[in-house]
């Protein structure tokens, strides 16, 4: 255990341009949890020189992330173990899903995947290694890069898999990273960070990364930090307060970019009805999107429509009501128990509301409600919401800027609903059961990250 920990309390890692920080512990979270003392002077890297992976050729950068990979899988520094026994401490999700998700770590670090975003997304290595030649109009011709950014993440917690993939972008962009660890991963961004620096210690690439905790709006930290002669971008994921905090530190010469909180639904075809088997096929897809993470993902769907009488989607809620308990590669059987207030809620449409209709309890094991029109509170906790419309076109209306996935069953509908609902707002259109796990090199919240995190400089 690095540092000084108190009695009691869960230890967190500050890794400090690779090296773990060995300062005095501070308490947080009311004795919960202890931490480094920050020193503000060593989170930033001056300007007066270029970074240290500026210049290291992609190539590099990529097997080094691939042999994290392979470290990350293997655990043989059983940092990952370590961070696990930690998580559970400070996690929602159960531990069963924690280690499943930790397992699978390492599948962001593999080659193709790596290589494919920095093709799909920044057109190649040519223009992140150098400058590449453009012609223009009228004869002319110039140069860009994608130059390296310096950055600042404050990274979500709901899903380890975030940390992974900030880290690995990081590094392809070359960039100086500052990770903000959030409360509910404390651990996983510095396990990853630790394991890279054992594969290759002092690397540039390694000494590019710090991730450090403080207290999400904590303005003796951040408005020190969120400055333009320190960092060009931040980026941002998490929910509207996380959000509109960082907005008040954007302006000239410091970005935001932001993942914003988003919502995910699914529209089901009455084809789903065909058969038995077609509508068990139809309520295990819906049920696989909806407890992805235990709905704590923003592709997890929440609002299912079903294209059918109120009949029909009873039946379809009925059996996705069953398939929601069961466990996934990143979901359990039994997820958190509903609130007491939200139960409230559920029980008056259960028992004084004749056109609504409840299945499941409130033991976290998954529970439907059939309603008219979609419900006003926010399903949460494998809780799923079902109405039924008489066209899938006319669930689009249900769409917009604030969904992010739709799947929708069957996938051959896909192809007469996506312009309607790219129209709406919506950034992305699967098969049902495919929402989670976005393929690498393809837009994320609408835009292409790596892309949006470079530093595009032209020499005319």
């Amino acid at each position: 255990m690095s540092g000084t920990a108190l009695d009691g309390a869960v230890a967190v890692v500050h890794v400090i341009r690779g090296e773990v920080d060995q300062s005095p512990h501070t308490p947080h979270g009311r004795g919960a949890f202890t931490a480094p003392t920050l020193d503000l002077d060593r989170l930033v890297w001056p300007r007066t020189e270029p970074g240290l992976a500026f210049h290291v050729p992609a190539a590099e950068i990529v097997d080094l992330l691939v042999e994290t990979g392979e470290a990350l899988r293997s655990d043989r520094q059983g940092l990952l173990a370590e961070a696990l026994d930690r998580m559970v401490h400070v996690s929602t999700l159960p531990e069963e899903v924690l280690e499943r998700a930790y397992a699978a770590l390492w599948r962001g670090f593999r080659k193709p995947a790596l290589q494919a975003q920095i093709d799909h997304e920044l057109g190649g290595t040519e223009v992140l290694d150098g400058w590449r030649e453009v012609r223009l109009p009228e004869g002319r011709i110039a140069a860009t890069r994608a130059f390296p950014p310096r950055l600042v993440h404050i990274i979500a917690g709901n899903a380890p898999g975030v940390a992974a993939q900030t880290v690995v972008r990081g590094a392809l962009t070359k960039a100086v990273n500052l990770l903000k660890l959030p409360s509910n991963d404390l651990f996983t961004a510095t396990a990853i960070l630790r394991t890279m620096a054992a594969v290759a210690p002092g690397h540039p690439v390694v000494r590019s990364f710090s991730a450090v905790y403080w207290r999400g709006g904590d303005e003796s930290v951040e408005s020190v930090l969120f400055r333009p002669q320190f960092f060009d971008k931040l980026v941002a994921w998490g929910g509207e307060a996380t959000i509109r905090g960082a907005l008040k530190y954007v302006g000239p010469g410091f970005e935001l970019v932001s993942f914003d909180p988003k919502t995910s639904i699914s529209l089901i075809g009455r084809e789903a009805f065909a058969s038995a088997e077609t509508l068990a096929q139809a309520a295990d897809a819906g049920a696989a999107d909806a407890t992805f993470f235990n709905q704590q993902a923003c592709v997890a769907s929440r609002f299912q429509f079903v294209e059918g009488t109120e009949e029909e989607a009873d039946r379809y809620a009925a059996l996705l009501c069953e398939r929601l308990g069961v466990a996934r590669e990143f979901s359990s059987a039994e997820g958190p128990r509903v609130p007491a207030g939200l139960r409230e809620e559920i029980d008056v449409l259960r028992f004084l509301a004749p056109e609504y209709r409840v299945w499941g309890g409130y033991d976290g094991h998954g529970l439907v409600v059939r309603s008219p029109e979609p419900v006003d509170f926010h399903p949460d906790g494998k809780i799923v919401n079902v109405v039924p419309v008489a066209a899938l076109s006319d669930a689009v209306a249900h769409a917009g800027v604030a969904t992010q996935t739709v799947g929708v069953y069957p996938g051959s509908r896909k192809a007469d609903l996506r312009d309607a609902l790219a129209c709406a707002g919506v950034q992305r259109v699967v098969s049902l059961g495919g929402a989670g796990g976005m393929p690498p090199g393809l837009s994320h919240d609408g835009f292409h990250p790596l892309r949006r995190l470079m530093r595009w400089v032209n020499d005319e």
